[in-house]
């Protein structure tokens, strides 16, 4: 509980680091706390949507909670923002994590 005590210190001295808000986010999920950890996402796409880390262990998330159709639209979103942004690593793992999803 300590680091998560860090990372909302940090985060009450710059509140829209999204690098700091998606730590949260993955500190959450490692916490087991997944309700959390999906609104913390949630939040973090909303403010701040070019985020494309994001959108993998988002969808993850969701895939663990076998909430599918959800994830599967994550991935595209993630996908399309990753396109337009360049980033093509990131495009790589969401278009894999999405095949894999489409072949169960």
């Amino acid at each position: 509980m300590e680091r998560m005590q860090q990372l909302e210190s940090l985060l009450a001295e710059d509140p829209k680091n999204s690098f700091i808000r998606f730590a949260i986010a993955k500190e959450f999920e490692s916490l087991e706390k997944v309700d959390k950890a999906l609104a913390a996402y949630e939040s973090l796409r909303i403010d701040d949507p070019n985020y494309v880390g994001l959108y993998y262990h988002y969808a993850k998330l969701l895939e663990k909670k076998s909430e599918f159709d959800p994830a599967i639209e994550i991935y595209k979103t993630g996908m399309a923002i990753a396109k337009q942004l360049g980033d093509k690593h990131a495009y790589g793992e969401m278009e894999s994590a999405l095949w894999e999803i489409s072949e169960d």
